[in-house]
């Protein structure tokens, strides 16, 4: 199982690209394909990973290699993940620093963008919305989406911080559900 884990996650942090939320359907896919985690446990590990510090697709990792193997599974899951992205980049600091002017290098990861963009859209609707069984026009889902819009109104109009409209959101879930 450790080494199943290790290649599972080793494969997962070197074909995807875009930061841990752009990785999560990857994650997810690859954890029903094997029928390592149902979709209801995923969600559940995906949103307490998204709580603790650090990068979701790691703590996501984590948790479920702990969740299928212990102690021992949770770091091969890390490794895993982590050792791709570390070898990446110390290829790609090499190859930038090397070719930095190059304009087909530029505009390479200026097309990149839109795919991360819909990766991270998909993810956020998946779980926000898309993942109920009932329909998706209830309460939760209307105020869910009112916060969410008030949130991006904050930080674009009022140019508030962050931690300052997540907070104001923790506030809000806690009065309205």
């Amino acid at each position: 199982m450790l080494g199943k884990l290790f290649f599972v996650f080793l494969k997962i942090g070197f074909i995807s690209f875009g930061g841990g939320y752009a990785v999560i359907p990857m994650i997810e896919r690859e954890m029903n394909h094997r029928g390592w985690v149902d979709a209801n446990e995923f969600q559940q590990i995906v949103s307490l990973a998204g709580m603790s510090p650090g990068p979701i697709a790691t703590n996501s990792a984590t948790l479920i290699g702990f969740d299928l193997a212990g102690f021992p599974g949770a770091i091969v899951a890390t490794i895993g993940m982590v050792m791709p992205s570390l070898l990446i980049v110390i290829l790609i600091v090499a190859f930038c620093m090397r070719y930095q002017s190059n304009k087909r290098v530029k505009a390479s990861f200026y097309g990149l963008r839109p795919v991360v963009t819909g990766l991270i859209i998909y993810a956020a609707l998946h779980f926000g919305f898309l993942s109920h069984t009932e329909t998706i026009f209830t309460w939760p889902t209307l105020m869910t989406l009112l916060i969410s819009i008030g949130c991006l109104y904050a930080i674009l109009k009022y140019k508030l911080h962050p931690i300052v409209v997540i907070v104001a959101s923790g506030f809000a879930g806690i009065i309205l559900f």
